[in-house]
């Protein structure tokens, strides 16, 4: 690892005005700086900054600095978030890393993280070997001619499913900024993964009240059971009415380049029955777009089964 200086602010202001990189849990940044990806000069622990606390009186309100595990298990956190947050890393890890952190993680794409092999993500022209590679756990949505990362997170397709919002402070002031606005596909700067500004932090997690958003789930398939990174998920939830879905939320992980919501699919599923047919015509609609690759062919049919389980676990007994 190479040399660096660590200080730690205690305030908000104090880390604003010190340009470096943020370190919260570190279980990303500290990786990354292992193997050379990442090589900041200056680290700023902001642990002892004022950001932290749960709030579920009125939808939820969580502090960039709070624990992924702490989220988790915490009365009146949606379904869909905090099975997103369990299913997402070992214990150990939900213990360290930071919600803040979690949605600034960068893809885990073998290319982007061997620094022995071309990447537009970390050197801009230099190409994207996935393409023509070994591109299995690989996006099919999203995607350009510079890069087919996926993005890493789980709890970001939950979120992005359900609306919501991250506040952002810099020493220009404060902003309120749509998570699915926040990322951004690789089109022809893959190196430029979100809108976070120069000198920006990320302070807090907000999704809006929805009652019926307690109605939702989080289905991740990958290749094993422990610690692993999807193959594909669903984060769905569902407002049901006297058998008919009169609302529906659907984003999609490990298939894309940012967390992609499915609008199309609840479009599908807006005034259906709840039946197995309704489902299957409503992910039918999630597979528009796919640009399959040498070795992840299977991921368009598997998007259109994780929906469809997704559905079968919230709707359980109520099929038509």
């Amino acid at each position: 690892m190479r040399q660096f200086e660590l200080t730690a602010p205690t305030t908000i202001n104090a880390a604003l005005a010190t340009p470096g990189t943020f370190l919260a849990g570190g279980t990303t940044l500290v990786d990354l700086m292992k193997l050379d990806v990442l090589t900041p000069q200056h680290v700023l622990d902001i642990n002892g900054l004022p950001l932290r606390g749960i709030d579920t009186s009125d939808g939820l309100r969580v502090g960039a600095l709070e624990r992924m595990a702490d989220i988790a298990a915490h009365p009146g956190v949606y379904p869909a978030i905090s099975r997103a947050l369990l299913l997402s890393a070992s214990q150990q890890l939900r213990n360290m890393a930071s919600i803040g952190g979690n949605l600034m993680q960068r893809t885990r794409c073998t290319y982007f993280r061997d620094v022995s092999t071309p990447c537009n993500k970390r050197e801009p022209g230099s190409g994207c070997p996935a393409i023509a590679g070994t591109n299995r756990m690989h996006a099919v949505l999203g995607t350009s001619e510079q890069c087919v990362a996926t993005h890493a997170s789980d709890v970001a397709v939950a979120l992005v499913a359900l609306d919501a919002e991250i506040t952002l402070v810099s020493e220009d002031g404060e902003r309120v900024v749509a998570l699915a606005d926040f990322y951004r596909p690789p089109g022809d700067t893959p190196d430029v993964e979100n809108d976070l500004r120069p000198g920006e932090l990320i302070t807090e997690v907000r999704v809006a009240r929805t009652d019926w958003a307690h109605r939702s789930t989080y289905v991740k398939v990958r290749d094993r059971q422990s610690y692993e990174f999807a193959l594909c998920s669903a984060a769905v939830a569902l407002d049901v009415r006297d058998g008919l879905i009169a609302d529906a939320r659907v984003a999609a992980g490990g298939v894309a380049t940012v967390p992609w919501r499915l609008r199309a699919v609840e479009e599908s599923l807006r005034g259906k029955p709840v039946s197995l047919a309704s489902f299957e015509e409503a992910a039918a609609q999630a597979t528009e777009g796919v640009k399959p690759l040498a070795h992840n062919a299977f991921k368009g049919s598997l998007l259109k089964r994780t929906i469809i389980r997704a559905l079968l676990e919230l709707t359980e007994g109520e099929l038509r």
